[in-house]
């Protein structure tokens, strides 16, 4: 079975595209409502998603987590994460899912600044963005010793034997960097597939302050020592 999870938070505006359009790919939809003040819950139900609530906001990771854990309980085989604000083109799902499904793969990282498919142009990313996206691959690799090339992006694909053994205990957006660290650490096959991302002014604002940046590099940086 393939399940997609959505974490979101204050989406409502959104979220019932993205819901729809993955439904397309995968057997059932979870989303996670983290705590949203607005409609998001009733709009992703609405959509014919399977509802998950946190009573207050969580963080990207703890809610990626939750819904990983409900889509275990569904008896998930495979199971794709992307973002509820549509950044994410769930049409390239088959193409995250293909190196699962040949069996050479047990996570699949998509990779925004790399050449997408099929011919198409390289994504515009906004400088700060690349910037942004390369420090935090930086820190990655020297936390985890692994080199992914757009680790902090949240579509994902994980198979059978990452959706079995992932245990993420990094409820913010450090969660992403714990990823590739549980790759190392269960010694999981990685690729990477190259995807378009669909920037708007709406999504782009929603990035990441540069205080917040620093909290969640030390964040990352004390859990390489604790854990």
């Amino acid at each position: 079975m393939i399940v997609a999870v959505i974490p979101a938070y204050n989406e409502g505006s959104r979220i019932a595209k993205v819901i729809g359009d993955a439904k397309h790919h995968a057997d059932r939809v979870i989303v996670v409502n983290d705590g949203s003040t607005d409609d998001t819950a009733h709009v992703a139900e609405r959509a014919g998603a399977q509802l998950v609530e946190h009573i207050q906001n969580s963080g990207a990771g703890a809610a990626t987590m939750t819904g990983i854990e409900a889509a275990r309980l569904l008896g998930a085989d495979i199971v794709i994460t992307l973002d509820a604000d549509g950044q994410h083109d769930p049409a390239d799902i088959p193409l995250l899912l293909k190196p699962i499904h040949d069996n050479w793969a047990d996570v699949v990282f998509a990779n925004r600044f790399g050449p997408t498919a099929a011919g198409r142009q390289r994504n515009r990313i906004p400088f700060v963005r690349r910037i942004a996206n390369g420090m935090g691959n930086v820190l990655t690799f020297i936390v985890t010793g692994k080199w992914v090339s757009d680790s902090q992006c949240g579509f994902k694909v994980f198979g059978p034997r990452a959706v079995e053994e992932l245990d993420l205990r990094m409820s913010g957006f450090e969660f992403c960097t714990e990823i590739v660290r549980e790759a190392v650490q269960h010694r999981w096959r990685i690729a990477e597939v190259p995807t378009k991302v669909l920037y708007s002014e709406y999504t782009l604002a929603k990035g990441q302050s540069f205080s917040n940046g620093i909290k969640t590099a030390m964040k990352i940086l004390l859990r390489s020592f604790l854990r």
